[in-house]
């Protein structure tokens, strides 16, 4: 893990970052609901929102960090398919439940809409917030295990 923070690998963690955050922001439509949030901020549930808001950024930085690491496995081995494809079980995962689960889109529900199906985070125990929990849980055994 020490080798992230030298030069080249931290800024390819850096961006890696800021491409998932922008892209997971972008496809959930969450900056949409920012403004509403504003509108709305006696309704909102800060505890949700502050979660899931925490576990996005935790799932952007788990990627960003694992997808470097398999790269520099990937260049001492040239053999880590198992990784990638876990990682990239990981992305997929909190690209779904976008940075708000409850008030957003995501992209399930959004490609489930093109086929007519109704699907929402918010009909799940605890709206989404398990997913999110789900995609860290995998990302974090799958750093420990390099």
């Amino acid at each position: 893990m020490k080798i992230l923070l030298k030069k080249p690998y931290i800024y390819f963690v850096i961006l890696i970052f800021s491409i998932y955050l922008i892209l997971n922001i972008f496809l959930s439509g969450f900056y949409n609901t920012i403004p509403l949030i504003l509108v709305y901020v006696k309704t909102v549930n800060w505890l949700k929102l502050g979660i899931s808001i925490f576990l996005t950024l935790a799932i952007g930085v788990l990627i960003a960090l694992n997808s470097v690491l398999i790269y520099i496995k990937y260049k001492e081995r040239k053999n880590c398919k198992k990784e990638i494809t876990l990682s990239s079980v990981g992305a997929a995962g909190g690209l779904v439940t976008g940075v708000c689960p409850l008030c957003i889109t995501g992209l399930i529900p959004l490609i489930l809409g093109i086929f007519g199906v109704s699907f929402s985070l918010a009909s799940l125990p605890f709206q989404g917030i398990e997913i999110q929990v789900l995609v860290v849980i995998i990302l974090v055994n799958l750093s420990k295990r390099r």
